[in-house]
Formats: C-alpha cells, sequence, structure tokens
C-alpha cells in the first residue's frame, strides 16, 4: 500500500499525538507535522479524594475497601476521545480523505472505540508500534515500509 499525498498520519500513545500530513508522493511520502496534541494529566479530584477504609486482611496486609482509579487509563480514554473528535472533526471540514493510525494497540482500540462510521471509513491503515518519540523523518521511514508491506 502506498501513502497518498494529502493523507494524514496520526502517530500516538495514551498522552500524545502526532499529526502529520504526507506532502510527498506515493513513492516518497514526506510528513510534514501539522500539529502535536498532548492528554491534560491533571484529573479533577485525583490529589483531593478521600481514601477508601481500610482493613485488615487475614495474612495480615491492609487492602482498601474501595479501587482507587486508574488516572493513567483514565487520562488515556478521554485523550482517545478528544482526538478522534478532533479528527472527526477535521474530516468533515474536508481537511483529509485518508487517515493512517500509528499507535500501540491498546490506544488503537481505544481510537476505534470513540469512531464513528464516517471516521472509520477514510482510514486506510492501522500500525501497532509506538513512534512518538522518534524524529518526523523516522517515522515517515518506518511508516513507509509498514505500509509498503501491506
Amino acid at each position: 500500500m502506498l501513502l497518498a499525498k494529502g493523507a494524514w498520519v496520526v502517530v500516538a500513545d495514551g498522552e500524545k499525538a502526532l499529526i502529520l500530513e504526507n506532502t510527498g508522493d506515493l513513492r516518497q511520502p514526506q510528513l510534514r507535522l501539522i500539529e502535536r496534541e498532548e492528554a491534560d494529566t491533571e484529573m479533577p479530584g485525583a490529589d483531593t479524594a478521600p481514601p477508601g477504609r481500610v482493613f485488615e486482611s487475614m495474612a495480615g496486609g491492609r487492602r482498601s475497601a474501595m479501587d482507587q482509579p486508574d488516572y493513567g487509563r483514565l487520562v488515556g480514554e478521554r485523550f482517545a476521545a478528544d482526538l478522534v473528535e478532533m479528527l472527526t472533526r477535521r474530516a468533515r471540514a474536508g481537511e483529509f480523505d485518508k487517515l493512517v493510525l500509528v499507535a500501540p494497540p491498546q490506544v488503537l482500540g481505544a481510537l476505534r472505540d470513540e469512531m464513528d462510521d464516517a471516521l472509520r471509513a477514510v482510514v486506510v491503515a492501522e500500525l501497532p508500534k509506538t513512534l512518538t518519540k522518534h524524529p518526523v523523518a523516522k517515522i515517515a521511514e518506518v511508516v513507509a515500509a509498514e505500509l509498503d508491506a501491506l
């Protein structure tokens, strides 16, 4: 599969996303950074919530009567929802008509869960990779190689 000129490549993890556009041609993609999104890691009440009751267990350990929320997971889910909302809005505005998603498998799943049919229809590939810490040139190289293998 080749990456069409004008196609968007979204490289994401649970806390940040790089929105890239292919400004090159089919044979030699060149990705240009359009936007960088970062998760709001502040969770209201995360540090002020009262702890649950603590019980002694038979083994002598202590455990809480209430599970503490997994704030990292909650931030990631909220970030995925916000990212999909932005992509949906921009796809409807005609800013792109082909989308490649590059993210770890759990993040791809969270993004998929949030997508409507219209956005799902423009997704041409999903690559289960973690590339958010790579330079854009390296991302272009990896994405081109992965798409070529499809």
